[in-house]
């Protein structure tokens, strides 16, 4: 289908700001240039503040939303896109919140190190350790330590795929679920998707070209599945998947593709892709009807499989009512004993069409080598 008229105006609207493509500023200086873009919003809940975990290389900054209620909860923990570049906790502020309150769950929203200042595997050992400790601490966090998830959007959907495998692989933490909105999960420049929508809405291929090259520390990296989740040799074991596409991204058919293959060994998964949409779409909710209803569909997944349901490939759930939050916005501060300071790497109108739900194609088996590795065979 064309272009969803939502996502038009809202490329519009950016195209007016006139910033610089990706990729043409170091990342520090990028870094600087959309720290005045506006967040979008996201609800009240019970209670947010922020904290600190242990880290493999120093702390790990975090964010804690709490809804309303009792508990122990369940939880997410929550990574951030960015291209492994750019975010932080305030720009997933709104994601986190909308998560917090639909699915009624405590949501750990992870600060990994950035690249390039922080290169792979930086950010996947740090969204691990996050994890690893959301799970022993679950009685700290008021959380049922056998209701723990992950999810993220771009490269952070990457981040939570890693963690699965590495959670699998070290025979760590057991994850209720895997939320995965536009997914990087290989390096393959070659894809339909990649020709189809190389420029023109928002994501292109030159930036991410740019971002693998910012992240990756060296050439065979391309082929650790802790960088590229495709890589990995079996995907059998891994938590019940949701994986979401926009029809206008480059990433659509890698996306596509994992989801079949977690389907293939054995995964439950439910696959969605959202005709119309634009990259970065489940992070915009406040302009875009159908980043609501990705939302929505992120929620009712997890609260089924929270609730332990085997509702198979089904995309929408019964939806738990989530309790309305009458807490404040306020976000307060708590560091641990022996909380670090953080070195480099940082940055401190009409109705949607329905989403096409089904069973996957087979993924391409057409590959690329990373400009890491043109730039090493020159060397």
């Amino acid at each position: 289908m064309p272009l969803d008229p939502q996502a038009r105006k809202l490329l519009d609207q950016m195209a007016a700001l006139g910033a610089p493509p990706l990729g043409t500023l170091p990342a520090p200086q990028a870094r600087a240039a959309m720290k005045g873009r506006p967040t979008m919003p996201g609800p009240a809940v019970y209670r947010s503040e922020n904290y600190y975990v242990a880290g493999p290389a120093g702390a790990v900054p975090i964010r804690i939303y709490t809804p309303l209620g009792a508990g122990p909860f369940p939880a997410l923990v929550w990574y951030h896109g960015g291209g492994w570049v750019f975010g932080d906790l305030d720009g997933a502020d709104g994601t986190a919140r909308h998560l917090c309150v639909g699915a009624g769950c405590v949501v750990v929203s992870v600060d990994y190190r950035l690249a390039p200042e922080a290169k792979f595997p930086a950010a996947a050992d740090d969204c691990y350790a996050a994890a690893a400790w959301t799970v022993k601490n679950a009685s700290m966090l008021n959380v049922d330590p056998k209701k723990v998830a992950v999810g993220g959007d771009s490269a952070g959907g990457n981040l939570a795929a890693a963690v699965t495998l590495m959670a699998r692989d070290r025979n760590g933490p057991k994850l209720a679920a895997q939320v995965l909105a536009y997914p990087v999960t290989d390096w393959n420049f070659s894809t339909k998707s990649y020709t189809k929508n190389a420029n023109g809405y928002l994501l292109t291929k030159s930036a991410m070209v740019w971002f693998w090259d910012e992240y990756l520390s060296k050439a065979s990296d391309i082929d650790n599945p802790y960088a590229a989740p495709m890589k990995a040799k079996s995907l059998k074991g891994l938590p019940p998947a949701l994986v979401l596409t926009a029809e206008f991204d480059p990433l659509r058919d890698e996306g596509e593709a994992y989801a079949t293959r977690l389907q293939k060994d054995g995964v439950r998964t439910v696959y969605t892709l959202y005709p119309g949409m634009i990259h970065g779409f489940f992070g915009m909710s406040a302009v875009l009807d159908k980043g609501k209803q990705a939302v929505r569909q992120a929620t009712d997944f997890l609260s089924e499989t929270y609730g332990g349901s085997s509702a198979g490939g089904r995309a929408q759930a019964t939806r738990r009512p989530a309790a309305r939050a009458r807490a404040t916005k306020k976000t307060t501060a708590r560091a641990p004993a022996k909380a670090a300071p953080k070195t480099a790497g940082r940055t401190t109108a009409r109705t949607p069409a329905r989403a096409t739900t089904r069973a996957t194609a087979r993924p391409s088996a057409s590959r690329g080598r990373p400009a890491a590795a043109r730039r090493a065979s020159r060397r």
